[in-house]
Formats: C-alpha cells, sequence, structure tokens
C-alpha cells in the first residue's frame, strides 16, 4: 500500500474535525448490527473499559466555531464556558442521535449539571457523572476508582448484553498502551523537530483519535509519523513555547495556526488530555481495573482539573516540559469563564517565576473569531524572548 503524504492526512483528519454528524461514528456503527457508541466529554474516562465491551468510545469536545448555538444558549446562563452550550446544541439538534450513552467526567460543576441536563432532555439515552478520585491514597481513593469503574462496566455490560472479562479488558488496555505510545512518539517528534510536524497538524491528527476506532487511530499516527519524518520542510526562526489552560474546550484550529504565524513552535501542549492521561503502559496482565486505578492514581498527567495532593509539585509539570522540550517560554491560553484553569494560573505563573521561565496569558472561546489581538501578543513575547535572552 502506498504510504499517503502528510497533506493527505490532514486533508482527512481535517475532514473529521469539521464534521459536525459525526459520520465516521455513525458509519461504524451502522456497519455492524449491535454495536453501541458511548460519548464522552474531557478530561478523561478510561476508554480502554468502552473499547473492551466492543463499543466505540466517541470524543465530545463540544460544537467548535462552526456550530451556531441557538438552543443551547437557554439552558445555561451566559458567565460560563461555552462548551456546555454548544454540547447541548449538539444534542437538540439530533447530530447526537446515534449515541447510546454519554459520560460527563469530574472536571468542574459545569460539567456536572451538563449530565444532570442531559437526563432531562434524553431521557432514554445512558448518562452518567463519571467521577474520580480527589484522595490518592491507595486505600481510599484507589477503593473509591475502582468501585466507580466496576459500576460503569456493570452499566455497559446492560448496555452490551454480555459479560465483560479480564482477558478483553487486558487486550484493550493494549491496544490502548500502543496508541499513547504513538502519541507520544508524535509529541516527541514534533519536540525535536517542530517544522516537520507542526502543532496544528499533530493537533488533527490527535483530534480524529476521538472519532475513530483506536486500532485505525494507530495506523493513521503511524503514517503521518513515517511521513512527517521524511518531508522536507523549511525551518523558521520560530520561538519553542509549552501552551497550557485548553485541557477541556479545545481552541479553534484558527487559534492554533494563528500562534503558529506569530513567531511559536507549540512543542507540547494539554489539548485532549485523555489521549495520553496515563503515563507509561498500563499493566497487560492481572487485574484490569485495579490496574486502571494505580496508573490514575500514580503515573497520570497533571492539570488544573485534577487534585494535586503533594503541593510541592504544584506547577512543576510545566517547569518539566519547557526543560524537557528545549521550550523558551509558556503561553497560558484559557478559556474564559474556567474556574479550574483561571483558579490555578497564578500559583503556576509563580511557578515560573521562580525558575526564571517567561511566561504570557490570555483568554479565548472555542468560536474565538478575532485571532489578530491574540496574534500580535504572541508575536510581541515571542520578539522579547528573542531580545532578552540573547541579552
Amino acid at each position: 500500500m502506498t504510504q499517503p503524504t502528510t497533506s493527505e492526512i490532514i486533508a482527512r483528519c481535517e475532514e473529521l474535525y469539521q464534521d459536525l454528524n459525526f459520520t465516521a461514528a455513525r458509519v461504524w456503527k451502522e456497519a455492524k448490527p449491535g454495536r453501541k457508541v458511548i460519548g464522552y466529554l474531557p478530561v478523561y474516562v478510561p476508554r480502554e473499559l468502552i473499547h473492551a465491551a466492543g463499543m466505540l468510545p466517541l470524543g465530545i469536545m463540544g460544537g467548535g466555531d462552526n456550530l451556531e448555538v441557538i438552543h443551547g444558549d437557554a439552558y445555561y446562563q451566559s458567565y460560563i464556558c461555552r462548551i456546555p452550550r454548544s454540547t447541548i446544541e449538539l444534542g437538540v439538534s439530533g447530530r447526537l442521535d446515534f449515541v447510546d450513552g454519554m459520560l460527563f467526567p469530574s472536571i468542574c460543576d459545569v460539567i456536572r449539571n451538563l449530565s444532570g441536563m442531559w437526563k432531562m432532555l434524553f431521557p432514554e439515552v445512558y448518562a452518567k457523572y463519571f467521577d474520580v478520585p480527589q484522595t490518592y491514597k491507595d486505600e481510599i481513593g484507589g477503593t473509591f476508582y475502582i468501585g466507580e469503574m466496576r459500576e460503569f462496566l456493570s452499566d455497559l455490560e446492560k448496555i452490551a448484553g454480555r459479560k465483560i472479562t479480564d482477558e478483553q479488558i487486558n487486550t484493550s488496555i493494549r491496544v490502548y498502551n500502543e496508541n499513547r505510545r504513538l502519541v507520544n512518539e508524535l509529541y516527541a517528534l514534533r519536540a525535536a523537530v517542530p517544522w516537520q510536524a507542526p502543532a496544528s497538524e499533530a493537533y488533527l491528527v490527535i483530534r480524529a483519535g476521538l472519532l475513530l476506532p483506536v486500532e485505525e487511530h494507530s495506523r493513521l499516527l503511524r503514517q503521518y509519523i513515517d511521513a512527517a519524518k521524511v518531508e522536507e520542510r523549511p525551518i523558521k526562526d520560530n520561538c519553542k513555547v509549552v501552551v497550557t489552560g485548553m485541557f477541556c474546550e479545545q481552541p479553534p484550529l484558527n487559534l492554533i495556526k494563528s500562534l503558529e504565524l506569530s513567531g511559536c513552535y507549540v512543542v507540547d501542549d494539554d489539548f485532549m488530555l485523555v489521549s495520553r492521561w496515563l503515563i507509561g503502559d498500563v499493566p497487560e496482565s492481572g487485574d484490569p481495573v485495579y490496574n486502571l486505578s494505580q496508573a490514575f492514581l500514580h503515573r497520570s498527567m497533571s492539570t488544573a482539573a485534577k487534585y494535586e495532593p503533594n503541593l510541592e509539585e504544584k506547577g512543576q509539570f510545566l517547569v518539566r516540559a519547557v526543560r524537557d522540550t528545549g521550550a523558551e517560554g509558556v503561553i497560558f491560553a484559557s478559556t474564559s469563564f474556567c474556574d479550574p484553569a483561571l483558579l490555578d494560573r497564578p500559583m503556576l505563573q509563580n511557578v515560573l517565576k521562580a525558575a526564571d521561565i517567561p511566561f504570557i496569558a490570555f483568554k479565548y472561546a472555542e468560536n474565538s473569531g478575532q485571532m489578530q489581538p491574540i496574534r500580535e501578543q504572541a508575536g510581541t513575547f515571542v520578539d522579547s524572548i528573542k531580545l532578552w535572552s540573547v541579552a
């Protein structure tokens, strides 16, 4: 089979990104009788359990900048982020009418309330507020999370009409371990040679994994990585930066492109954390639910939406990201009205100050249209780094 070019791969990924009717997931479901689709919102759910049930985990990241929110605004006040309103719009407009269940992970009060809203609007659809530990002791948080996953597995078995075995879950863990390795390989490639794998392209390739079966997405990742390594692209005089604060409501694609046009190489970020939430491989034998619980408690990403039990570690993940990628600064890009990100930001900025790492901050919404101010601010940041870092 001929190796596709990066432009061919990105064209397909952008088509998936723009498709608010989730055609790929609909086609997957219709291809075989009895297939089920379980939607989930950011930041993290154990997709391995859904996969083990023979179902498709479908990432719902809001409606983006191409969806006009008409009905969704009637359900939520104006002083919150846009993702719940646009998700409601996707639901009431029939774009999610094929989904058999929806998971609302523990992110913030807004998403918690969205789970209840969904139950009232779509009582025939399985909906669950998926809680995660806030205490990171094995005997407390670990026991709680194992119970949450066991309860979720029981629900999946009722929807699937069959038992889900440990062997099936371990097989799914193996598949997702491979997918996470490939996602991390793409991040490493981008950090090393960001002109070969631009952030805007990497974003589209990884986001495709929220819509496709994991096996198909892993093939897509391998194709893009192989193509990006050999394609000749010009090196620009850009600054390497880490972008943080985008863990939930996703930025418009034009925002990422605007950062690149302003002179930034985005070499690390917190986009779609579900794709690399667990650090390292999860054991592929033994009790899979226990193994997933241990991975969440002790080997998972840091983010504002996750409780940080060790105050001395607060913000150190950003310092490590800068050091590991060779970044020259950090950009805080938070959604308007995002309590977790905006409340965490002052503490994270203090950590960066202590480490002598430059940073700037701005806010956005998933339907942001005017990119010129963001481009100018980021461009000025890049210029200041180039000017003062030499001195």
